[in-house]
């Protein structure tokens, strides 16, 4: 421990080699593709901070792994929590002024403001790439990158024609560093291969820039709902042979194939959401 001048102690920096240890410990491997979901806080003090978590990540994965983080922008829709959580207590003139300034999506320069730190870390990396969704983006470093986020459909946010399909077939797995299952966005994937019920539909709006102009665009997707996701990771830690727990920093860490999770949780589905029939 260390004291500072006030006598108080606090625990000393993580560096960046012990971070590639424990992340090796945990299953990280070389040569292979990892999608992370993570909350830097939780890794306590850090030494090189979001920097030295990526890095140490890449070191895991070596030069042939790919790392992976979703790098999302619910802030420029008005059909995201995001957005009715910031209206709330707006007056009509200052909704309208916020939906005239908002900007489009710019898979170069928009953040994602909402994914945390080490996914911003990722993102904006010189030679990261990121998908074109403009609510749902990925972005990605390594030699798959640009297989994972390319071709990411407008109106798909996290089905067949998304990053999700691409690292289910490539065989990745997934990262829950100091978050839980209610931020394992692969569980979403499932939700467009539940076959025995027709899929729940919503319309979106966001703002894109369309040859050259900003407008709103809207389009009709899967209704995501990842309220149960808590539920659901639960039932499949307990389940599954594939989840290694561990402890990376203050973190609690969970490893696992995103294979075997959107499996699993397809069954799942299944069998505890409600059929939904087609409305008349």
């Amino acid at each position: 421990m260390m004291r500072t001048l006030d006598g108080r102690s606090h625990p000393p920096a993580i560096d960046e080699e012990t971070l590639t240890e424990e992340f090796l410990a945990l299953g990280v491997g070389p040569g292979g593709v990892l999608l992370t979901h993570s909350s830097l806080r939780s890794l306590g003090p850090v030494r090189g901070e979001s920097r030295a978590v990526v890095r140490a990540l890449r070191a895991a994965l070596g030069p042939e792994g790919t790392l992976v983080v979703p790098a999302f922008t619910p802030e420029n829709s008005d059909t995201s929590r995001a957005y009715q959580q910031r209206i709330q207590g707006c007056t009509e003139q200052q909704v309208e002024e916020l939906r005239r300034t908002m900007p489009p999506y710019d898979p170069r320069h928009t953040p994602a403001l909402s994914m945390g730190r080490l996914a911003e870390e990722v993102r904006t990396l010189p030679e990261a790439l990121r998908s074109d969704h403009p609510q749902t983006s990925f972005a990605a470093v390594g030699p798959l990158a640009r297989m994972i986020v390319a071709d990411h459909a407008p109106d798909c946010h996290l089905g067949e024609r998304s990053p999700l399909a691409r690292l289910y077939e490539e065989g990745a797995k997934v990262l829950l560093l100091g978050v839980g299952f209610a931020s394992c966005t692969a569980f979403h994937l499932a939700e467009y291969r539940v076959a025995d019920r027709p899929l729940p539909l919503q319309e979106y709006h966001c703002v894109v820039r369309v040859r050259g102009e900003r407008t709103w665009w809207s389009y009709t997707d899967v209704a995501l709902d990842d309220t149960d996701f808590a539920l659901l990771g639960s039932s499949f830690e307990r389940s599954a042979t594939s989840v290694t727990a561990g402890a990376v920093g203050r973190a609690a860490a969970r490893l696992f194939p995103l294979r075997d999770a959107v499996d699993y949780a397809v069954a799942w589905m299944t069998a505890h959401r409600p059929s939904r029939r087609p409305q008349a």
